[in-house]
């Protein structure tokens, strides 16, 4: 029996560890060029595929797409394991029609490390932590301009801020429970989560229009999906208070750029940190760009905190395509409803 071909198109684990373990059950493993936090190396990944080639591995690029065309090129492909929590880079439903398994990693980790870098990009904007840095290094001292935001309840009868979250899922939550001692207001969109999960958190469930119209901050924690593309446009964006701001660390088509950019730039609302973008990397043109101290942006690295990141994700990735070159269901599925089609066209069948 020949060994079975996996294809790494970008490559994370620079300890090579998992590649090793890979190669040590007899897997005959091959590693793509791609740089993948520049994008530098060949984006062609169907080109690459071999016609064998049983599991795919990377991360979640929007200009490296698995599409339906590229899960097409091997008919002995099981499963597409992503290092990442998201998996919107994938065709999940063309996956499932094909009885292809997409498995993700959310470790703790990686999705907690969101929660607390929407944490800090918050508190950068309310406190002016930026502003008040460079007024000192430029020689300046103590100024109006440097007010910041006092964000929960006190006993004189301010009544605190009220922040608004977007999506109460593993992030939402955490930023929830990180904020439940600073005795802000909390309110929440979510129509997948029940009642149970807002009680828990001690949010109160409102609904989108209500959230935008309240909420001194609006944090975003949701998927790409159909629903989700673009769902904070000019419309939504209207609505929000004019001394609101905006987070965004969840995916940058959530929120239309441009839509973002003309409420920020006429100061219909305060202002905004995103660290995801509708095209990645930003281009250097983008007039985002230019709004100054509008706009607290960051490169796509929330979940960059040492220890943390890929390198948690990177053993469960390796146990999700080992499982399936095994014939079983391996842990963290993004598409449950193919396992029984899958197990029809694999299970059992080891490769191993």
């Amino acid at each position: 029996m020949s060994s079975p071909k996996v294809f790494i198109y970008t490559p994370v684990d620079q300890t090579g560890k998992s590649h090793e373990r890979l190669t040590a059950a007899g897997i005959d493993l091959k590693l793509g060029d791609i740089v993948w936090s520049k994008l530098d190396g060949n984006l062609d990944i169907a080109g690459q595929i071999g016609k064998g080639t049983a599991a795919l591995m990377g991360v979640a690029i929007m200009r490296i797409p698995i599409t339906r065309e590229v899960m097409q090129v091997s008919k002995d492909l099981r499963i597409v394991a992503k290092y990442t929590v998201g998996t919107d880079d994938v065709d999940v439903e063309a996956a499932t029609e094909m009885g292809i398994l997409v498995t993700h990693c959310p470790t703790e980790a990686n999705w907690s490390g969101v929660a607390e870098g929407a944490m800090a990009m918050m508190l950068a904007l309310l406190k002016k932590v930026r502003e008040r840095d460079r007024f000192v290094k430029e020689g300046g001292w103590r100024d109006a301009s440097l007010t910041g935001q006092f964000l929960g309840k006190r006993q004189d009868g301010y009544e605190g801020l009220t922040i608004g979250i977007i999506g109460l899922g593993r992030i939402g939550s955490r930023l929830a429970d990180l904020l439940a001692p600073w005795r802000v207001r909390l309110i929440a969109c979510d129509p997948y989560k029940g009642d149970e999960q807002f009680i828990h958190h001690n949010v109160d469930r409102v609904d989108m229009d209500t959230l935008l119209r309240e909420s001194d901050v609006v944090s975003l924690h949701t998927n790409l999906t159909a629903e989700t593309r673009g769902m904070i446009g000019a419309e939504q964006l209207g609505k929000m208070k004019s001394t609101a701001v905006l987070l965004n660390t969840s995916r940058g088509p959530v929120v239309n750029g441009d839509a973002l950019f003309e409420v920020l730039d006429q100061g219909r609302i305060a202002a905004a940190a995103i660290d995801v973008f509708e095209e990645e990397p930003v281009p250097a043109q983008s007039p985002l760009l230019g709004l100054g101290d509008k706009i607290l942006v960051s490169p796509h690295v929330v979940t960059f905190n040492i220890g943390a990141g890929l390198t948690t994700a990177i053993p469960w990735a390796t146990d999700h395509v080992l499982a399936a070159l095994r014939g079983e269901v391996p842990e963290h599925v993004y598409n449950p409803e193919v396992i029984d089609k899958w197990l029809d066209r694999f299970g059992g069948k080891n490769l191993l």
